[in-house]
């Protein structure tokens, strides 16, 4: 029986052959990648804010190279990507921890900051309600704060709610693909005590271009209590691969390490993250291909007199001047999936914004059903 032995550097060196190969390979537009399943023939999936157009040529082409070390634990090779996100973040190797997608930073966050010994857990109303879950399971008290009129989070508020625990804000904000104001958080996060931990999630930060946006990284290293969660599903493509990272201070990372699983990447996640980072078309095209399909569509409800919140993000919220629940099961009957309901706006729609053919669909659906 023929063994494998592979070693950090023959992991980077398999890696690095496959983009040198996507390189060789014709000129491929990132625009012209085929039409990929959506998990169902004929079915438009603008529900769950997924890119479109999927990972990289050469995360491809890296996740074919890696199939030599699948018989491995990929414990080894996570250093490969660590080092690659800290020269990229500006922090040192032990500011970061992988994830299983920030799903899982977000569960390990709530395991390790929230519960009735440990604190609440202070989130905006409505956000991305995973941490939310995690944290009710953990036995925590949850404290819902709603948006600003400007749908902004509530930062005073929120302040005011938070003892301990752990604050959570999503910017951009998930579902309304809304930011909170750079000045804004940066006072925030300076003058929120130390006992209570802060979680950014910037998921989304990537499609953010407003001047009052900006990520919060280089805050870190002077907040020991500051964590930021990113990901790599959206602009990469890779929501299906589940990887995700966490930076914050080493003494914050060495609190969460404990409660989590050994090896919860696995390796063709980890090559394909790997040769992501080295495809410097991947955001760019990634940018400019959901600007374009994002001005077409929201242009159109425009017209039919639709008022959205503008959006920095891969997907948008409009007001439907009726209950989304009922529309959101019409769009199904024509073939069209939207986001589910989110009780704190029950007349908001959330939209992925798709290539622009399905963003068509989704107009000729929605008027449909609206007639």
């Amino acid at each position: 029986m023929n063994t494998i032995s592979i070693s950090r550097r023959k992991f980077a060196h398999l890696l690095a052959a496959g983009a040198a190969v996507a390189v060789v390979r014709p000129s491929i537009s990132f625009a012209r990648q085929p039409e990929h399943a959506t998990g169902t023939a004929g079915i438009v999936r603008l529900s769950a804010n997924e890119n479109p157009y999927g990972p990289s040529l050469k995360a491809h082409q890296a996740m074919q190279n890696s199939f030599d070390v699948c018989c491995r634990y990929p414990d080894e090779h996570n250093d490969e990507l660590i080092e690659a996100l800290a020269k990229l973040n500006g922090v040192n190797h032990d500011q970061i921890l992988l994830g299983d997608g920030s799903s899982e930073i977000l569960d390990l966050c709530a395991g390790t900051f929230t519960g009735p010994k440990e604190g609440k857990l202070v989130a905006a109303d409505p956000t991305f309600e995973a941490i939310i879950n995690n944290a009710s399971i953990n036995g925590a008290e949850v404290v819902k704060v709603p948006l600003t009129s400007s749908f902004s989070h509530d930062l005073p508020k929120m302040a005011a709610a938070a003892k301990d625990g752990l604050i959570y804000i999503c910017n951009p904000n998930n579902p309304t693909a809304s930011i909170t104001p750079k000045n804004d958080l940066r006072d925030f996060i300076a003058k929120t005590p130390r006992q209570t931990m802060i979680l950014v999630d910037e998921a989304y930060f990537h499609y953010a271009d407003s001047p009052d946006y900006e990520n919060v990284i280089p805050l870190v290293k002077d907040h020991p209590n500051l964590i930021v969660s990113r990901t790599f599903s959206k602009i990469y493509g890779m929501a299906g691969l589940r990887c995700g990272y966490c930076v914050a201070q080493k003494e914050t990372i060495g609190r969460i390490r404990p409660h989590q699983m050994w090896d919860s990447v696995n390796c063709m996640a980890l090559a394909a993250a790997i040769a992501s980072l080295n495809d410097p078309e991947q955001v760019a095209n990634g940018k400019r291909l959901n600007r374009e399909a994002k001005t077409f569509v929201t242009g159109e409800l425009d017209k039919m007199g639709y008022e959205q919140i503008p959006s920095q993000a891969n997907f948008f919220m409009f007001d439907a001047k009726r209950p989304v629940v009922p529309l959101i099961k019409a769009l199904k009957e024509h073939n069209v999936q939207v986001g589910r309901l989110f009780p704190a706006l029950p007349n908001y729609m959330r939209v992925t914004i798709g290539k622009k053919s399905e963003m068509e669909a989704f107009l000729s659906a929605f008027r449909q059903v609206m007639a």
